[in-house]
């Protein structure tokens, strides 16, 4: 198949400069598409993997406020509000004044969002042995300490 004027001359076109395939944005995001098909198809509740991460962090840290959830899970104030309102309509968070601050609301796990994050805990733990599944051992703990520098 004739591409350019190159290559219809017999010249040998030069290798472009740039190559998407080798890009580490096009990479990392084929990575996170294949990570989120592992994902919705094991969590084995319905749950999206932000709202996961809300549930899980709560559970890991207690209560806190909506704005230090954000924080602690790398969501913008407006996607931690949409989480924590449907992780709330769902009854699985609660909000509650903050002891030491009346003009903060700590958000908290409800005893269904404990159990439910409980529950829900091995099979996030299968779904990121399966994502890393095509590497060894060093080579999963290479990847996460690169990743993590890249943060």
């Amino acid at each position: 198949m004739v591409r350019n004027g190159a290559q219809r001359r017999g010249v040998k076109a030069a290798k472009p400069i740039y190559v998407l395939d080798e890009q580490i944005g096009f990479i990392l995001r084929q990575v996170s598409q294949r990570h989120a098909v592992i994902f919705a198809r094991d969590i084995g509740i319905n749950l999206t993997p932000t709202q996961w991460a809300a549930l899980s962090k709560l559970w890991q840290v207690g209560p806190c406020s909506q704005n230090q959830l954000g924080r602690l899970t790398s969501m913008d104030v407006a996607t931690i509000k949409g989480v924590i309102d449907r992780l709330t309509a769902r009854g699985l968070t609660e909000t509650s004044p903050d002891p030491d601050d009346g003009r903060r609301l700590l958000v908290s796990l409800t005893r269904s969002g404990q159990q439910l994050a409980e529950k829900a805990a091995p099979n996030a733990l299968a779904i990121s042995k399966e994502t890393l599944a095509p590497l060894d051992a060093k080579e999963r703990d290479t990847l996460i300490a690169l990743l993590n520098k890249l943060r």
